[in-house]
């Protein structure tokens, strides 16, 4: 009787199983982060610049860190129940307030407040929240508990790097704020590879991270929309965007046809330590390159529709995001297919050495055959993968 009472006063913690898929409160939660990486994008657009590119990258870094603990979380409990549905509105509030602050993330504006400090605080209520309702879930699981409490540690002194580079600013800012990430991102990896975190459901694993390859490459089509705003329709616009939707189409089928099936197929089969560096390293780790060469990507077809109809040259900036990103998403891929399946994959190689040596003559060239070339390349790998995978691709949808 005293459970039963203690049961109905405190909001119940319920466990995950082998067959948990996302939830839609999941779906919800996400939706910060489709914001945030929006405001991300627009921010590189317009410094337009190397250290811009960086300053870029470093962000995204931080959002793919918050976000991948509370997929980790949701996959050891519901997170649309109880604590952790409280917890995690918390932290959709904070998140919403670090996108707000992006634009301002390195160099404070005009406001009563400080950009940079604000921005920091708002993430660290994020990492606050996801281990508190962590160790809250973890009850009666001594290893997981004592593996949070660990994490406290690289988050702490991540945390202390990021308030000194917020209160100091200019260049030492970002020098900070990359070696917070190095602490904290290799202090999580080597507490995790033989550590006790639990890995419930593959499925919703590799779902959840699915899920969030769409809404990066969701960003790819906003950004043809962002580049044609207040322009008049051509030709040449209309073309851009159409290559613009093409490529967005080739990174949609390069990962969803066979790649996310097959990975979690092989991540089903795995059990016990195995299961879960292979997740941490093949998901957690492995999957931000993938996402940082699809948001500069988007960045690139950004400025090729912005200056379809100009016939001026791509330029630097917008060529190399365009192609450097397309380059990064197919090393990310090679990675990760060969961290899954122990076996390297010769075509995105290849592709990835094609994109790389034709972005200096993309540079020079007009907008849409820049982006052409994209096009092209990424359509002759889509058609060697499905002729070489052919069996697996039937193999893996039962046909």
């Amino acid at each position: 009787m005293t459970a039963q009472r203690r049961g109905k006063s405190l909001p119940a913690v319920r466990s995950t199983d082998e067959d948990h898929r996302t939830t839609p409160f999941e779906l919800f939660f996400d939706l910060v982060y489709v914001f945030a990486i929006t405001q991300l994008t627009g921010s590189m657009a317009r410094e337009h610049s190397g250290e811009g590119v960086l300053q870029g990258l470093l962000m995204l870094a931080l959002l793919w860190g918050t976000w991948s603990g509370y997929t980790w979380l949701g996959n050891h409990s519901r997170a649309d129940e109880g604590p952790l549905r409280a917890g995690m509105v918390v932290a959709m509030a904070a998140m919403f307030v670090v996108a707000l602050t992006i634009p301002e993330a390195w160099a404070d504006g005009q406001g009563d407040l400080t950009g940079p400090l604000v921005l920091v605080v708002a993430y660290l209520l994020v990492r606050l929240v996801h281990l508190t309702i962590y160790a809250v879930a973890a009850a009666g699981d001594a290893g997981l508990r004592r593996q949070i409490a660990i994490t406290w540690l690289p988050m702490m002194a991540g945390a202390a790097l990021l308030v000194s580079g917020a209160l100091l600013g200019s260049g030492t800012q970002v020098l900070l704020f990359a070696i917070a990430l190095l602490v904290d991102w290799v202090g999580i990896y080597l507490t995790a590879r033989h550590g006790d975190w639990r890995l419930r459901s593959p499925a919703h694993l590799a779902e959840r991270h699915g899920l969030f390859m769409i809404l990066a490459i969701g960003e790819s089509v906003i950004a043809i929309g962002v580049g044609a705003a207040g322009r008049p329709i051509s030709a040449s616009l209309l073309l851009a965007a159409i290559f613009g939707i093409a490529v967005a189409v080739c990174l949609w089928w390069l990962y969803f046809d066979v790649v996310a099936r097959a990975a979690e197929n092989r991540l089903s089969r795995v059990r016990g330590a195995a299961r879960i560096n292979l997740a941490v390293e093949a998901y957690t780790y492995g999957h931000f390159p993938i996402i940082a060469g699809i948001v500069l990507t988007a960045l690139g077809i950004e400025g090729v529709v912005a200056h379809a109809a100009d016939g001026m040259p791509l330029g630097a900036f917008s060529g190399l995001a365009l192609y450097g990103g397309v380059a990064l998403y197919l090393v990310g891929h090679l990675l990760f297919r060969l961290r899954m399946h122990r076996v390297l994959g010769r075509p995105q190689l290849l592709a990835a050495c094609a994109v790389l040596a034709a972005a200096p003559a993309a540079v020079a060239l007009p907008p849409l055959t820049g982006l052409a070339g994209v096009v092209g390349i990424l359509t002759v790998l889509i058609v060697v993968e499905t002729v070489r995978y052919a069996q697996v691709r039937r193999s893996l949808r039962g046909t």
